[in-house]
């Protein structure tokens, strides 16, 4: 079966709907709604998340105690439209509204607009806000989705004189059914400020809110970096035209951050307590996204979105659950080895095998095989899997050398492994011939990133799993580290699966749209 075309396709939404809004003029342009005092205001757009075959979550926001009224239908129009039951906001979830649709058909456009009433007067009701998305297929048709990683990261924010941030838009304009946002969905831990001088003479400038001049402690604080990033224009544009799937890493609470991790040095923090700060990073990052709600583990964020026959994607969470960060290189499984742990693991592997999709994507927050040092004093510490040494499995490792060997054993095929983290863009295929650990079978791993943040690069690759370099893209030595968005190097990914063949191509693009590499898969056929 062929590539099913949108019947509206994503760029016509954006010219034709409430979304255009986002994007007309200059400035930082808002959804179309009323800005009287005495009415509700939507204000920061809508998002969508977490969509599969029957059911998508959605999100919006509005600046005071308010009613929210959904309803969704199948055309543009609203002709036959469905109207749920009524949600309210209070200032306790910061005025969000998230709630999921079900029901839905499969491989379908899907509408939904909301209306806010204010809770002291029925009669001040703003004008709707709309968003759309469409569902995951029930059969095999062709799929397309995009994937980054680090927002607003190293200083850099939302400069209006320079696109904002474009790259977004780039991606938009591929119309993918869904963005896979890897991790360092904001930067918590990175303060702005109002102009950067670049080594061109020109000057970054960026736009500021009071949260974002400062490292984030308090609640309040953690969510104005979610609202901080929802300003831009692009992000906006996108987020109206199509989900986001969205997973965490570290700057989302605390740069390297661990239940061991030691603030007391640190001045720029009152707050010493990294349980406290995860816990308010924990919360803005379920308010103000719209990732599934898991009743077992509410703050749950690993998870599996089946997208139809030819997609599952397993997210996993690399940080939650790990043991603090050390110098590595223990030989076996015990306290300081961690990342996972055992729960994900156990989680990872069921839903692994039980997977009847032709392609198992693995979302990683970090990389596998690329060295991530975390120095603390004058100690060099472990902060990703990779332990340096190129040998036998150690510390962090083991549990992905036990993870490899299961899907091996499992018969689990095709596997490719997605991430960012590092701030530039790869490519990886490990085999067990180039490998110390051979007990696997070959697979790729994609390194995408920065998406809008300060560019670094390249890491040193460790051996232990037999990773080899099959196309780089990062700052060249004469060039520095945390460069600007404006020096180019800005990445996402796109992975395109085909509908008949089911043969799977990944992409690495800049910012400018510019394709720096491609390979196509071959899908492992089973029987």
């Amino acid at each position: 079966m062929s590539s099913v075309r949108f019947p509206l396709s994503r760029r016509h939404f954006l010219a034709t709907s409430g979304a255009a809004a986002l994007v007309a003029g200059s400035g930082l342009a808002m959804p179309a709604i009323s800005r009287a005092a005495s009415r509700p205001s939507f204000t920061h757009g809508v998002q969508t998340g977490d969509v599969d075959a029957t059911s998508g979550m959605i999100w919006t926001r509005v600046d005071r105690p308010s009613r929210i009224d959904v309803e969704w239908a199948t055309t543009e129009s609203f002709s036959n439209s469905r109207k749920l039951s009524g949600l309210t906001t209070l200032p306790e979830s910061d005025f969000t509204m998230k709630r999921l649709i079900d029901g839905l058909p499969s491989d379908q456009e899907i509408f939904w607009r909301a209306v806010a009433t204010d809770l002291s007067d029925v009669n001040a009701t703003a004008d709707p806000i709309v968003g759309r998305f469409r569902t995951a297929p029930a059969g095999r048709r062709s799929v397309k989705f995009t994937w980054s990683g680090d927002t607003v990261g190293q200083g850099w924010g939302i400069d209006e004189d320079r696109g904002g941030m474009k790259a977004y838009a780039t991606m938009a304009r591929h119309e993918p059914d869904f963005f896979l946002h890897s991790g360092d969905t904001i930067y918590a831990d990175g303060p702005l400020k109002e102009s950067v001088e670049l080594p061109d003479g020109t000057t970054w400038k960026n736009i500021l809110i009071p949260e974002k001049e400062k490292v984030a402690e308090t609640l309040a604080e953690y969510r104005g970096q979610w609202k901080y990033n929802l300003m831009d224009a692009n992000v906006q544009a996108m987020n109206a035209a199509l989900p986001t799937f969205f997973q965490w890493d570290d700057h989302e609470v605390v740069n390297n951050w661990s239940s061991g991790k030691d603030l007391t040095a640190d001045d720029r923090y009152s707050v010493k307590d990294i349980g406290l700060l995860n816990a308010r990073a924990s919360r803005a990052f379920h308010e103000m996204t719209p990732i599934g709600y898991v009743p077992a583990e509410p703050g749950r964020i690993y998870r599996k979105i089946a997208y139809g026959p030819l997609l599952d994607v397993f997210f996993l969470d690399l940080r939650s659950y790990r043991d603090a960060n050390n110098e590595g290189l223990q030989d076996r499984s015990g306290d300081g080895t961690t990342m996972m742990g055992r729960e994900q693991i156990a989680w990872l592997k069921r839903e692994l095998a039980s997977s009847q999709a032709t392609w198992k994507v693995i979302a990683s927050d970090m990389p596998i095989g690329l060295v991530v040092w975390d120095k603390v004093g004058d100690k060099n510490f472990i902060e990703a899997i990779a332990q340096s040494d190129g040998g036998a499995p150690k510390g962090r490792e083991l549990e992905f050398a036990d993870l490899l060997r299961f899907i091996k054993s499992a018969g689990v095929t095709n596997t490719v492994w997605l991430t960012a983290d590092v701030h530039y863009t790869a490519a990886h295929h490990y085999s067990p011939d180039r490998a110390a650990f051979q007990d696997f079978e070959p697979f790729w791993e994609f390194v995408s990133g920065p998406i809008h943040a300060g560019s670094f690069g390249p890491n040193d690759l460790d051996m232990t799993f037999g990773p080899e370099l099959r196309y780089v893209k990062a700052p060249s030595e004469d060039q520095g580290q945390a460069l600007s968005p404006a020096s180019g190097l800005q990445f996402f990914g796109i992975v395109d699966i085909d509908g008949d063949s089911e043969q799977m191509t990944v992409r690495l693009m800049d910012a400018d749209d510019q394709e720096l590499w491609k390979t196509t898969l071959d899908p492992v056929r089973q029987g």
